[in-house]
């Protein structure tokens, strides 16, 4: 760009600024539409949804944060635009004020006044009846005389779009605002009324939990009974995520294995579209510019998950922020993420269902953390939150490096061992016990600072292993930490550990063994099984 400002002619910069605006992009913000943004292929989710609409459903479309939902009203808002057959109101409760949820007139006159509004350019007659009508409306009454009053003027099916519902939905006048649209829709073979009410919001307002005056408990209200189960999986999966980058490289040339990279994208993020959508975006804006040859790689992906892990974006302020809200919740993601306790999934567990609203978690053959990125995000800030203080002693990786820059894991699992002996006595079993692997996490995080990331792979056995993949400087190395119980379980680990090395392709392995027997053992040895070499060390 720096050639281009040189020119003799200020307008050669400009028509490439140009052209560069008009390049579609990965987006991460706001509604993602086709000829701007590269999107992954929604087609059969979206038929999914359509069909909903058919059948005259009245539904929500409760998911977390930046996960579609606004992109996904906007796609059925145009796919019934297009249709005669339909009449399409799409509002949203967002930025309209506070005011209009205090008095059941303002918010009667409120809403009329959005359903005009939003229909103005495809039916200005209606838009000006239903602005002329709305004259003298007081209460929800009003407005359920003039919706069949409006319906009887045409022949076509009524569509309400809503969305930011979470605006309102600890607001009374909101509970019989849905009242109204319930009594409509039990109502609708007698009089005319919306074919199809779609909303969106983070939380699912089929059970409202309200505190209606500052003195009363909290009461469940059911003002939403007659919705639809809304069942649509909104995670991106490969073959989904692959059209999006078929797009990608067909608008570039870009070279990719663009299959092998959506089944990585999926890998790290399970499909949260916000992460799969940020990834991309990081290789193609901040790690191509930078390269020769413009080709995406499993380098370019690890790079792009280690810049991401590190970042401060508002989607993981909002991960930590609902966890350090809710204590029960912390603890859960706790066990999950730092004990590795292989928890069943029980949707009617109130963490667990606030976990799920959040997307902190998934039902993955039990609870687990729903991504490795979350899972990342979420222990790098427990380390520093509780174990700063203690092992704030450790050095900042000086020892624990190869001649060629790569990582010295023996060196790093001896200096954990000397930590230990240093920093802990047997005061500290008890906390040991519970967080002896949250100590060890703590301790490589300014060793592998900057230029690595580790993810934690929670195994299922009757060790309660955890093993830790580490990646730095594109190597990669395993580190399985597990609690002595014997010899006999010992073995068993190490036969765990050879098969899991050869998942990961890998011929070096290593063992941290947590010793809580009242006579310490502080051995360290590198054993050979099966062709593989795993080294040990007992803390």
């Amino acid at each position: 760009m720096s050639n281009v400002y040189l020119s003799n002619s200020p307008y050669i910069a400009f028509d490439l600024v140009k052209k560069e605006n008009m390049a579609k992009e990965f987006n991460i913000t706001g509604t993602c539409f086709p000829e701007d943004h590269y999107m992954a292929d929604v087609s059969k989710k979206m038929g999914q949804i359509y069909k909903m609409v058919e059948k005259g459903n009245y539904f929500i479309i409760n998911r977390p944060r930046q996960y579609g939902k606004t992109t996904a009203l906007q796609t059925i808002t145009d796919f019934y635009r297009k249709n005669n057959d339909y009449l399409v109101f799409y509002i949203s409760f967002e930025g309209i004020g506070d005011a209009i949820f205090e008095e059941e007139n303002r918010f009667a006159l409120g809403f009329v006044s959005l359903l005009a509004r939003h229909i103005k350019s495809a039916d200005l007659a209606l838009s000006e009846w239903l602005s002329e009508n709305m004259v003298g409306i007081k209460d929800f009454n009003g407005v359920s005389d003039l919706i069949t009053a409006f319906a009887n003027k045409t022949s076509k099916k009524l569509l309400l779009i809503i969305d930011e519902v979470d605006k309102s939905s600890n607001n009374q006048l909101f509970v019989s605002f849905l009242a109204m649209l319930r009594n409509k829709y039990l109502a609708r073979k007698e009089q005319k009324t919306f074919h199809s009410v779609v909303l969106a919001g983070l939380h699912d307002v089929k059970s409202l939990k309200l505190k209606l005056r500052p003195d009363d408990e909290k009461k469940y209200n059911s003002p939403w009974n007659i919705a639809a189960e809304f069942k649509v999986d909104m995670n991106l999966y490969p073959d989904e995520i692959k059209f999006m980058l078929d797009d990608y490289v067909s608008e570039t040339g870009v070279k990719m294995d663009t299959e092998s990279i959506s089944n990585r994208l999926f890998y790290y993020t399970s499909g949260y579209p916000f992460l799969v959508s940020k990834l991309c975006k990081v290789v193609d804006e901040d790690i191509l510019p930078t390269k020769t040859i413009q080709e995406w790689t499993y380098d370019d992906l690890e790079k792009a998950v280690q810049i991401l892990v590190f970042e401060n974006n508002t989607n993981f302020e909002s991960l930590i922020k609902n966890i350090e809200n809710n204590a029960d919740l912390y603890d859960l993601v706790y066990k999950i993420a730092i004990d590795g306790e292989p928890l069943p999934f029980n949707v009617y567990n109130p963490t667990i269902n606030l976990g799920l609203l959040y997307g902190i978690f998934a039902n993955k053959n039990g609870l687990k953390i729903h991504n490795r990125i979350y899972n990342e995000v979420l222990l790098d800030y427990m380390s520093v939150k509780m174990l700063l203080s203690r092992v704030s002693k450790s050095d900042n990786g000086f020892g624990y490096k190869h001649a060629d820059g790569s990582l010295n894991m023996e060196a790093v699992l001896l200096g954990f061992q000397i930590f230990m002996k240093k920093e802990y006595n047997k005061k500290d079993r008890d906390f040991l016990e519970k967080n002896g692997r949250l100590v060890f996490l703590a301790f490589i995080k300014p060793i592998i600072n900057g230029s690595g990331y580790d993810f934690k792979e929670p195994q299922i056995s009757e060790e309660r292993r955890l093993d830790v993949v580490i990646t730095y400087l594109q190597h990669k190395y395993v580190a399985e930490l597990k609690i002595w119980r014997g010899q006999k379980e010992h073995e068993k680990g190490l036969i765990q550990l050879n098969d899991y090395l050869d998942r990961q392709s890998l011929t070096e392995g290593y063992l941290l063994i947590f010793d809580h027997s009242e006579v310490k053992n502080w051995h360290s040895e590198w054993i050979e099984i099966e062709g593989k070499k795993v080294f040990m060390a007992w803390v």
